[in-house]
């Protein structure tokens, strides 16, 4: 058992309160981020190829983001002159101008904060996900390694799933919304009473009491 360790803000806790010098000006966590869903993301370093293509995907989703009041935010260890000319290097190679801001967090205290430097990965941030809802709380934590890039369509997904939960009071099953076994159907909460268990098992669209799908309206 490890009796010496680091604990990091889990799921359904607020993000925790910081200050952050971005290539767009300074940010003030959790207060910048209530309002908005939130997708921050960190990256191993500047001027590396897997991270480029990241950002070019992330960029070239950025209005989907915004569609669903979703912001995004990189970051990694570099400094902010890093980070400038890597996004001039972008526009004027790869003809992507990065909207979104990226955090320099040169002193690793917000990656030491969220656990996105891993000793046994060495001492560049690995590819971390955090998602945190308009309440500033954190809803989804994702970890890539260094050598194996993001797919950006699944975190644009997840967010898109969180909010029809959230709004609907369902789940979303794997790969919503083109699930294998119920399509684009949405999966209700199970019985909590025997007469409704009875009710649901005559149901077309219920597997058994404790599996019920429908489409959303």
């Amino acid at each position: 058992m490890f009796e010496d360790y680091n604990t990091i803000p889990l799921l359904g806790e607020a993000f925790p309160e910081m200050e952050v010098q971005t290539t767009h000006g300074k940010m003030s966590f959790p207060k910048d981020l209530k309002g908005k869903w939130t997708v921050l993301f960190s990256h191993p370093a500047d001027f590396t190829p897997v991270c480029t293509t990241e950002f070019v995907a992330f960029n070239k989703r950025y209005n989907k983001f915004k569609k669903l009041n979703c912001q995004l935010i990189g970051l990694s260890i570099d400094q902010v002159f890093s980070h400038i000319k890597w996004i001039q290097w972008i526009k004027e190679n790869l003809n992507e101008t990065i909207k979104f801001p990226v955090i320099a967090d040169d002193r690793g205290l917000v990656a030491e904060q969220l656990g996105m430097v891993q000793d046994a990965k060495g001492t560049n941030t690995v590819r971390a996900v955090f998602i945190i809802d308009p309440k500033g709380l954190i809803r989804t934590i994702l970890y890539y390694p260094q050598e194996v890039g993001r797919n950006v369509d699944e975190i644009l997904r997840t967010v898109n799933a969180l909010q029809i939960s959230d709004a609907n009071g369902v789940a979303c099953p794997e790969n919503y919304p083109d699930n294998e076994l119920i399509g684009n159907d949405v999966i209700i909460p199970p019985a909590s009473d025997e007469k409704t268990a009875n009710r649901r098992k005559k149901q077309k669209d219920c597997f058994d009491w404790w599996f019920c799908h429908k489409k959303l309206k």
